[in-house]
């Protein structure tokens, strides 16, 4: 095969050719369970990691070249194609594909704004009156500074564009905030993204994750699941990309899901309904469940990463039908099926990540790990070289682990993470303590 195209095979009668893109651990789970349907024929991934190579067929297409993956998959005759990372969606590649009558897993360029625009996600959520924290915009950053001393701290500084998700600095006192501000606003290091800011009320209570399905009228939710953004044990240290998360979170009471989504999400979908926009494909929800209820933190137009590594592996449906039901409409005829086991997941780093970090480093140990019905490997920044593997990014890997409760699934998570090691290596130790906290207290899991 040319890997711009030009498929010479025959796929077998009646299955579908599935395109994924995007190389880190979201993408390598997405991978893992796509693969296991049976309506799956071939799977190819843009541009993949050392992982995925082992599952799927990897095409060296970046994920931001909106042409290079239109080629691919026109040439290729795909039949479906998946967008796992932000930065396409926003960018349109949706749209694109669209245009040219190829079917696309994902909203549009103008609803994936809802993640590529803090701005725009905040007023949108304002207009609808779903509940979020206070805010204000500035785009000159002495206007920011003057509001500032005026709100005082602990205040939230987000920066407007997309930001690897490291654009949002919960500042605990003036002085934080006013770097936060300086950075994005003067230094720029989030270039373009931090022309505009938000300052934003800082809410108290327990974050969590949720995300839905939708095919512009349905929606159908997900389980529920909890992200660790910060790099430290116990929350401390600068924002990350996510170094674990479990699954189901237990400060989600049946009541407080349904609340969730009858109170947010809907009045969301039906609003941009009624306003001729159709959000298609998967929408998350990061929100902070205060005293008054849940309010909405930030929305993420894409699966979750790593909140992915700890749902997908409790979906016992077939996830092809569901993305495609999203796509065609027919997501009411869709029901999920859940593994009852919990789920966790801790993300291995390279050494000065967040920050600068190391790579080329051999990564051993991963053949160790034989249980892969309740250990799961997800490769995040890796690359493969003549049978080996070496890092090739700020989060490595991730590995799940699945079992009864919390309590077992972390014991498995940390079981199979304990095999694996390289130069650098660093993971959180406390990823699942606020759960088993809870099931210590009494409360169901």
């Amino acid at each position: 095969m040319d890997y711009r195209g030009n498929y010479k095979g025959k796929k077998r009668g009646g299955l579908v050719r599935i395109f994924v893109v995007g190389s880190g651990g979201r993408e390598h789970a997405l991978v893992w369970k796509i693969a296991q349907s049976e309506k799956a024929d071939r799977v190819f991934c843009a541009p993949g990691n050392g992982g995925i190579e082992k599952i799927a067929e990897v095409v060296h297409i970046k994920a931001n070249d909106i042409d290079g993956l239109l080629a691919f998959a026109e040439n290729s005759k795909m039949d479906l194609t998946v967008i796992g990372p932000e930065v396409p969606l926003v960018k349109g590649v949706v749209d694109r594909f669209n245009e040219a009558g190829l079917k696309i897993f994902g909203p549009d360029r103008g609803l994936a704004m809802l993640e590529g625009s803090k701005v725009f996600a905040k007023e949108t959520l304002k207009r609808f009156g779903i509940p979020t924290a206070d805010f204000k915009v500035f785009d000159n950053p002495d206007k920011a500074r003057d509001y500032l001393r005026q709100k005082g701290a602990p205040i939230v500084v987000k920066a407007d564009g997309l930001a690897a998700g490291k654009g949002v600095v919960v500042a605990k006192t003036i002085e934080e905030a006013g770097q936060a501000i300086e950075s994005m606003m003067v230094k720029k290091i989030f270039g373009r993204s931090g022309e505009r800011i938000i300052l934003e009320e800082c809410l108290e209570g327990e974050e969590v994750s949720i995300l839905i399905f939708s095919d512009g009228r349905t929606i159908l939710p997900l389980v529920s699941s909890q992200d660790h953004k910060r790099i430290l044990d116990n929350d401390r240290g600068p924002n990350t990309g996510g170094m674990g998360a479990y699954s189901p979170a237990p400060v989600v009471s049946d009541k407080l899901f349904n609340d969730i989504i009858a109170d947010i999400f809907r009045p969301l979908i039906n609003g941009l309904l009624r306003e001729g926009k159709s959000y298609k494909g998967v929408l998350y929800a990061g929100l902070m469940i205060t005293k008054s209820g849940p309010m909405v933190l930030e929305f993420n137009v894409r699966f979750g990463d790593p909140e992915t590594q700890a749902i997908l592996p409790r979906l016992k449906s077939d996830l092809v039908g569901v993305l495609t039901a999203c796509i065609d409409g027919t997501l009411d005829k869709v029901k999920l099926d859940w593994d009852e086991r919990a789920c966790l997941c801790v993300v291995a780093a390279s050494k000065g990540y967040p920050g600068a970090y190391e790579k080329h480093k051999e990564i051993h140990g991963l053949g160790n790990i034989k249980d892969e019905k309740e250990i799961v490997i997800f490769h995040a920044g890796t690359a493969s070289k003549e049978g080996r593997i070496f890092t090739n990014g700020g989060r490595v890997l991730g590995v799940a682990g699945l079992g009864k409760d919390i309590v077992s699934a972390k014991k498995k998570a940390y079981e199979g993470m304990r095999k694996i090691r390289f130069d650098g290596i660093y993971y959180r130790r406390d990823i699942g303590d606020k759960a088993i906290k809870k099931l210590e207290q009494g409360e169901p899991i």
